[in-house]
């Protein structure tokens, strides 16, 4: 009993500083996704081209694993081959250059229209009770529905891709600027007009400096719709262009160049909504957007 006893360790005295007791360890929390979290902009890019990469390595197993037929999906590397017989052998930079010549001047001509016509409609209720259900029920007219009467009105030129592209952005953009202009706040106008100004400078210096940021984003969307539109003029009555192109290969059966075509309209598109956004982010350093 005296051996136990002496093996015991003896009572700490009282006020000795005693070892605090180890806290017990647990696991680490699991991060789960939360709604609007912002994600950092090293992994929003890795997690972009992760799907990229998920996307290639499906299309390869299908095509070179021979669960499609070449004649209905061309795999990869034929589609690489193609597009380089493309630059090679058929000139396809001059079709890229005409194709980005049509959006870009079909685009413009939608926007040098379509702006002060929605910042009317929007800082005047009378021109938006007047115009906006003409431009309403012009909006959901496809334009491609027009291509008939715009063969017979300008011919198969450069002119009557260029309105079919006019027409497909015009209508889009003079709704969502009239929208955009008209959501001004309502303090910021009394406050002007509380300060002496009048109802032009009301439009000059609250409505459209306070409504640019919205739209030149405005802009930057109705830009990529406009793409699309191009294809459509091009698939008719063209003798240059992606959309010709594609076309032609269509005819051929041959899905490498189609395919090709198809890359490279989105990779067009997704370098002018990056240079769009840049140029956004300059002018309007201020903005939130």
């Amino acid at each position: 009993m005296s051996r136990v006893m002496g093996a015991m360790p003896a009572d700490p005295q009282p006020g000795a500083a005693t070892a605090p007791a180890a806290a017990p360890a647990h696991a680490a929390p699991r991060r789960r996704l939360r709604p609007l979290e912002p994600v950092a902009s090293r992994t929003r890019w890795l997690l972009g081209a992760a799907f990229f990469v998920l996307f290639v390595a499906v299309w390869s197993v299908a095509t070179l694993g021979g669960y499609v037929s070449p004649t209905f999906l061309a795999s990869p590397i034929t589609m690489v081959q193609e597009g380089w017989l493309l630059f090679t052998q058929f000139g396809f930079l001059h079709d890229i250059g005409m194709t980005v010549w049509r959006v870009l001047g079909g685009f413009f001509l939608a926007a040098l229209v379509a702006v002060p016509l929605g910042i009317c409609m929007g800082a005047h209720k009378g021109v938006e009770a007047f115009l906006e259900p003409f431009v309403s029920f012009c909006r959901y007219l496809p334009a491609s529905a027009f291509i008939p009467l715009l063969i017979l009105w300008a011919g198969l030129g450069e002119l009557q891709k260029l309105l079919v592209i006019f027409i497909g952005s015009v209508f889009q953009i003079i709704l969502m600027v009239a929208v955009t202009v008209g959501s001004a706040r309502k303090d910021l106008v009394e406050a002007a007009y509380t300060l002496g100004a009048t109802p032009t400078g009301i439009v000059r210096r609250v409505l459209i400096p306070g409504a640019a940021p919205h739209i030149a984003e405005t802009l930057r969307l109705v830009l990529g719709w406009a793409w699309t539109y191009v294809i459509v003029a091009e698939l008719i009555g063209s003798s240059s262009g992606i959309g010709h192109m594609i076309t032609d290969s269509q005819a051929l059966l041959n899905t490498g160049q189609i395919i090709f075509g198809i890359i490279v309209i989105g990779i067009i598109g997704l370098v002018s909504d990056f240079l769009f956004k840049a140029v956004n982010r300059r002018l309007f350093a201020w903005s939130v957007i």
